[in-house]
């Protein structure tokens, strides 16, 4: 079947489910043609994984329509204002979702939920943050998640009503890598390694605008993938603020490189771990080389780094570093609920993450040789990997 046609069938079927017709911007429509395009060509999906594509980016039209309907309503929306985010930052695997549930221990600190990024309206109320029957939408699907892979919650866990990555609002513009995770798209990676995220960022924004509009704080967000479109966010997000974490680049390539093999591998029949291998250390070093790049001509003075094993360490004094780079004051009752949680979610809490370089088809030396300089440059120390 033509993308045309499936894209056409796509937004007429996130239509149907909204009763609604306005997407907004219309610059989405690129990315959503690559990607099915892609998926239909190139992922290999087998039935659970055709089913389970097709919702979801039905699901995330529909979110886009629902929040684009839901600003022209209430056009009051769109002057709130988004001051002085936090967004963290660095490879995956390097501690980053931990940093972000420290983070959300603060009460003064607004997280982007897992259950209303995908459902963002109505707007959540501050009144019943804790208690929106949405959260229990999102444990269902964690449910079934946890059903078909029951290995994966040892790799990497959010939980229901916990912080999630925006990677889940991007992908509602169709420019993120959450789809590269979930299938083996190539087309679409290449196409999204050179595509502009400015419409991506500006669609960003409306969310975080219309979920603090009854549930307000100061936004502390995170995803590796920022560090691809830092140009945009800051374009977007001028007083932005980031924390970058750095961990072993051959340690996080091999667990990035399994955990996709185990997510991806839970929708399509294919093989696809000689690209994996491929792909994800290609855009694992590219994070890295933008970054870098960014904060060589802007003012580094905005940037603040972690070592994962200090963050490991102690958490709590990671944090406390990063709130007085920034000027912030971290209260006690902040530290506290911090320490409560470190304590009560070790690592290895949802079992091990076990793997080995040779079967996810990566040579180590090739690897050190990739990453030598950023290793230098940060003074990052080595970790066993198998």
């Amino acid at each position: 079947m033509h993308a045309a046609v499936v894209v056409d069938e796509l937004l007429a079927a996130a239509c149907d489910q909204t009763g609604l017709d306005d997407f907004g911007d219309r610059a989405f429509r690129e990315g959503l043609d690559v990607l099915a395009w892609s998926v239909d060509h190139e992922a290999q999906l087998g039935d659970v994984g055709q089913v389970a594509l097709h919702q979801q980016i039905v699901g995330n039209l529909a979110n886009r329509l629902r929040v684009t309907r839901w600003i022209v309503d209430h056009p009051e929306v769109a002057d709130e204002r988004v001051e002085q985010p936090l967004f963290v930052l660095g490879l995956p695997r390097t501690g980053t979702t931990l940093l972000s549930y420290l983070l959300d221990e603060d009460p003064g600190v607004r997280s982007l939920m897992r259950w209303e990024s995908q459902q963002s309206v109505p707007p959540p109320e501050a009144a019943t943050f804790t208690s929106d029957p949405r959260i229990e939408a999102a444990r269902e699907s964690q449910v079934m998640l946890d059903t078909l892979n029951p290995s994966f919650k040892a790799m990497h866990y959010e939980a229901p009503d916990g912080p999630t990555e925006c990677v889940a609002v991007l992908s509602q513009d169709f420019k993120s890598i959450l789809w590269e995770t979930v299938a083996n798209v190539p087309a679409y990676g290449e196409w999204l390694a050179g595509c502009d995220y400015t419409s991506a960022y500006a669609y960003h924004r409306r969310v975080l605008q219309l979920l603090q509009w009854r549930a307000p704080g100061r936004w502390a967000l995170k995803s590796p993938a920022h560090c691809l479109a830092l140009d945009a966010l800051t374009a977007t997000y001028p007083d932005a603020r980031f924390v970058v974490t750095h961990r072993d680049p051959v340690k996080t390539v091999a667990s990035t490189c399994s955990l996709v093999t185990s997510l991806s591998g839970t929708f399509s029949d294919g093989d696809h771990r000689e690209y994996i291998a491929r792909h994800w250390t290609d855009l694992l070093s590219d994070i890295v080389d933008r970054t870098e790049a960014y904060r060589t001509v802007h003012d580094d003075g905005r940037f603040y780094d972690v070592a994962y094993a200090d963050l490991v360490r102690d958490p709590v004094a990671t944090v406390r570093g990063i709130y007085a780079h920034f000027g912030d004051q971290l209260s006690a009752t902040a530290e506290a609920a911090m320490a409560g949680y470190a304590a009560e979610n070790r690592q290895g809490k949802h079992g091990t993450h076990a793997y080995r370089l040779d079967e996810l088809g990566l040579d180590r030396a090739k690897l050190e040789a990739r990453f030598a300089d950023y290793r230098a440059r940060r003074a990052i120390p080595h970790e066993p990997v198998g």
